[in-house]
């Protein structure tokens, strides 16, 4: 981002993962407003972010309902992960007022389903509040404070769902499905080694489900699963989950021969 001339800043308050990403870049805008405009990349905040953020990532869902119909696919559903929703949303977005295929977003359930530990707003553990300008569900305690979260995808590691596609849930259209750190894990590790691609942490949540869902259905029927990202960005994430004393060791000899 830096080559490319812009300027980086780092957070440094709170829990350091979007929700305070997002908190500072509201601060600094609110006190700047002349010569400042607040940008937000996912489905989330005031009107008319997510409308704004839904409608230019459906070109995702578009070259997907194309290739479906060039290809005659019989598509059973298709699969995305869920942060705040932006890859989601797009993907979803030409398909919505269709009754089929089935659309499933898959949340980060992260280490397990105590308070801290995962990042799975829907099916239950989501409460209705008011953050960072727009109302959907949220992670909250009793007092309506925002809790911790916890997703070894940075980009899962949030309190809050896009409000479309809290109502989305609602409705019935989207259904909501997890996966664990452990399991994002496992579907990178089967998909680099079968299909020769490797998925960013957040799209492996996707994969995960996908690997869940594949056994139950006959071979005619089509998976489709939205890889939003590649895994080059986790390399300091993956590599100690899987190679923790090679990495360590690596690291250290790195920082020595530069000393």
């Amino acid at each position: 981002m830096e080559l490319y001339g812009a300027e980086v800043v780092p957070v440094t308050g709170g829990s350091r993962t979007l929700k305070d990403a997002v908190n500072e870049a509201l601060r600094h805008w609110s006190s700047d407003f002349e010569t400042t405009h607040y940008l937000l990349g996912s489905a989330l905040g005031p009107s008319p972010y997510p409308d704004m953020v839904r409608y230019f990532q459906s070109v995702i869902g578009q070259e997907v309902a194309e290739q479906i119909e060039e290809r005659s696919l019989d598509v059973e559903a298709m699969i995305a992960c869920v942060g705040g929703g932006s890859n989601a949303i797009g993907f979803f977005e030409p398909f919505l007022e269709r009754s089929s295929p089935r659309l499933i977003g898959v949340e980060a359930g992260g280490r397990g389903r105590q308070t801290g530990e995962h990042a799975a707003r829907m099916n239950g553990a989501g409460e209705l509040g008011i953050l960072q300008g727009y109302k959907s569900l949220f992670l909250l305690d009793s007092d309506g404070q925002v809790q911790p979260t916890h997703s070894i995808s940075a980009g899962l590691d949030y309190p809050g769902i896009g409000p479309q596609l809290a109502h989305l849930g609602a409705t019935g259209r989207v259904e909501f499905l997890s996966a664990s750190d452990e399991q994002a894990l496992d579907a990178l590790k089967f998909f680099a080694r079968n299909e020769g691609v490797l998925f960013a942490l957040e799209s492996a949540h996707a994969g995960a489900a996908a690997l869940e869902l594949a056994p139950q259905l006959s071979p005619d029927r089509t998976l489709i699963v939205n890889m939003s990202g590649r895994g080059e960005k986790d390399l300091f994430l993956t590599a100690p989950a899987f190679k923790g004393e090679q990495w360590r060791n690596f690291l250290y000899q790195e920082a020595q021969s530069h000393e």
